[in-house]
């Protein structure tokens, strides 16, 4: 049985996470662009403004996390948004998705973050059962706000 192995992505090794990153777009229902997703991560990657991991059975890209760094002023703490995790279809319920939050839980250990957050869609179910599954817990104080530009 072949080894799942996680990665942190490059830009000399980020045609892959291009592939995913496109794939997720289109799942959350943007349509395909990959020369904007390159363009996107790339920008990414290079300004230090994210972390992508990818998930890899026997060489291929499986899936993929991107996580952005934050702060939380009272903790005075870096805190770290998984803003993006997405499994390729097939690969779903095999561990891909488990694999990935345990890589970003690391990296949140290492840096001495306060926390990892993340948000989900309300009918994402398969999400949300990953996410509890593995100990995060759904936020039931704060509201969230945003203001459409």
């Amino acid at each position: 049985m072949s080894e799942l192995t996680i990665t942190k992505a490059s830009v000399e090794n980020l045609q892959d996470a291009v592939r995913l990153f496109d794939a997720y777009r289109q799942f959350y229902g943007q349509p395909a662009e990959p020369e904007g997703a390159r363009r996107f991560l790339t920008e990414r990657l290079t300004k230090g403004e994210s972390v992508i991991f990818l998930a890899l059975k026997n060489d291929n890209a499986v899936g993929f996390a991107q996580l952005y760094p934050s702060f939380s002023s009272l903790a005075m703490k870096p805190i770290w948004i998984l803003n993006d995790l997405f499994v390729s279809p097939s690969r779903r319920g095999g561990g891909v998705g488990t694999r990935l939050l345990e890589e970003c839980k690391k990296l949140a250990i290492e840096t001495e973050a306060k926390e990892l957050v993340l948000e989900t869609m309300k009918t994402n179910t398969t999400a949300q059962s990953l996410y509890e599954g593995r100990g995060w817990k759904r936020d039931e104080i704060f509201y969230r706000y945003s203001l459409v530009i």
